[in-house]
């Protein structure tokens, strides 16, 4: 067993998958393109601003012999679905430089991997801009692509080469591998570098960082829950009822209970 850095941070995240080898290959085994690079941008952005917020790509690879760009996102966001969707046509209006020509030289592909689960609980979902005809036949049109990974939700059913990768990312969230179990030498070559003893103290500092911003945001979200549950018994709704709506634990609720009476 390998002792290694948690994939659920960001700044792990964008170590191993900014090497360009692990970048192709992850790319390659999703959705099937050999990328022509020799370097991951980190924190990309455009400028001038695209619209109204200003988008960072947490890894960014613009292959002009394939035609493509793909970012891969690294997720801990309750608006993934909304947000990347943002980030991903983003990156398609950049490259429209006048209302002559609305084409962009370059398909664009996102993946966001969700590390912290999604609430739909499935391994991968995808988002397919083709416009198909009445029969269903695509008109091999808007050939871009948004695809949601979900580590945590891998099955016996997640087809290969896709479960390897999953399995090796949601492996990875408790801090300890067994890189025997994986053949792919991109993913052996993740563990290595994100080996927990070659973590740097300035790693380990965003690290923590990134886990007090988690908490805060846990925190906000456990305070709006329980307000909401407040209400609810304060309307006299019955505590079963709250507690399946809220998710609320039976302790929690007669906690509150026992507060508002």
């Amino acid at each position: 067993m390998k002792k290694v850095a948690s994939l659920r941070y960001g700044v792990i995240f964008k170590k191993a998958f900014s090497q360009p080898d692990i970048f192709k290959a992850f790319v390659k085994d999703f959705i099937g393109i050999d990328l022509k690079i020799n370097k991951v941008e980190m924190e990309k952005q455009f400028y001038p601003v695209i619209g109204k917020v200003d988008t960072r790509f947490d890894l960014f690879a613009e292959d002009i012999s394939n035609r493509v760009i793909v970012d891969i996102q690294h997720a801990r966001y309750g608006d993934h679905y909304d947000r990347f969707l943002h980030y991903h046509n983003v990156a398609l209006l950049e490259q429209v430089a006048s209302s002559e020509n609305y084409h962009p030289n370059l398909r664009v592909f996102t993946i966001v991997v969700l590390t912290s689960g999604d609430k739909h609980k499935v391994d991968m979902a995808t988002t397919d801009f083709a416009p198909k005809d009445n029969k269903g036949v695509p008109l091999n049109e808007l050939r871009h692509k948004i695809i949601f990974l979900s580590p945590k939700y891998v099955t016996d059913d997640t087809p290969e080469p896709y479960r390897e990768w999953l399995l090796a990312i949601a492996d990875s969230l408790d801090e300890e591998v067994d890189e025997t179990s994986y053949q792919h030498k991109e993913i052996r070559q993740i563990f290595d570098l994100i080996e927990q003893d070659l973590v740097s103290p300035q790693e380990r500092f965003k690290m923590k960082d990134e886990y007090c911003m988690e908490q805060l945001q846990q925190d906000k979200v456990l305070e709006t829950v329980q307000k909401i549950a407040r209400n609810l018994l304060a309307e006299g709704i019955k505590p079963a009822i709250v507690a399946k709506t809220t998710g609320i634990s039976a302790d929690e609720l007669a906690d509150i209970q026992f507060f508002n009476s």
